[in-house]
Formats: C-alpha cells, structure tokens, sequence
C-alpha cells in the first residue's frame, strides 16, 4: 500500500471516530432532556470555578451530570433532606461568560458545605419547592 494510501486512511479513521464520539455526546444530550426531572445547571463548588451540566432529581438525590462527558454516573450527588436553599442574585458579569444566559445564580449549603447552581428562574422554584416539599425525616416528623 503507498504511503498516501495509508495516510488516507489513518485521517479516515480519525474523522469517523471524532463523528462517532460527537454523535453519542448529542445521543447523551437528547437523552438528558427527555428525562423527566432533568434541568440545565451550572456548578460552583468552593474548591473549583463554573462547570457545565445537568440536574436531575431522583426521590431522595439532586444529582448533576457533567455535560462534558460521556459517563452516565452523576459526578455530584447531594442528599435531598441535606440541602438548603440560602437564596438567589443574579450572575456577576464575569460569571455571565461561564454560566447559561438569563441564569441566576442560586446559593445552597450541603451538609455544611457551600455550593452555587447556575439555572434559569422558573427552574429556581422548582427547585426551592421540591426542597422544601422533602421527605419524611425520622419517624412521623416532616422537614
């Protein structure tokens, strides 16, 4: 086989696994969306800046998924009955760049910990309402 041969097709082989690798991120997406309970979020946690991701709430779990990644494994899960909402402000002008436009940026604390979420209004009080409607704690109390 001649060089230029070769050549061919070690650049067809990259182009089709970059189309591949393309494709199930846009799958993955789709696939997020379509889930019920799923929102677009972005995170701040105290020891890193801006990531973006995915929100899902499970019965017991908020869960963030980031949208950079193909795994299907949520790489940040917060108990529900350990979140608390400290409030909301809308994005600095430098976390504009990083966050989705028209978010704000909600303020929660997790077991002690601080940590910011990036989302839209409408998704804010969802959010707030479904903390705040938690689950049973112990034996016949609510939160």
């Amino acid at each position: 086989m001649e060089v230029l041969g070769v050549t061919f097709l070690c650049l067809a082989a990259a182009f089709g696994l970059l189309v591949l690798v393309i494709g199930v991120f846009l799958l993955r997406r789709y696939h997020l969306n379509r889930a019920l309970g799923t929102f677009d979020a972005s995170i701040r946690l105290p020891t890193s800046g801006w990531r973006v991701g995915v929100c899902r709430y499970t019965d017991k779990h908020l869960e963030w998924l980031s949208l950079l990644s193909l795994s299907p494994l949520p790489r940040h899960r917060f108990l529900r009955s350990s979140l608390e909402v400290e409030g909301w402000r809308p994005a600095t002008e430098s976390e504009r760049v990083r966050i989705q436009p028209g978010a704000i940026v909600v303020q929660l604390v997790h077991d002690g910990e601080p940590l910011d979420l990036a989302m839209k209004y409408d998704v804010y009080a969802g959010l707030s309402s479904w903390i705040e409607a938690g689950p049973v704690i112990g034996i016949g109390t609510w939160r």
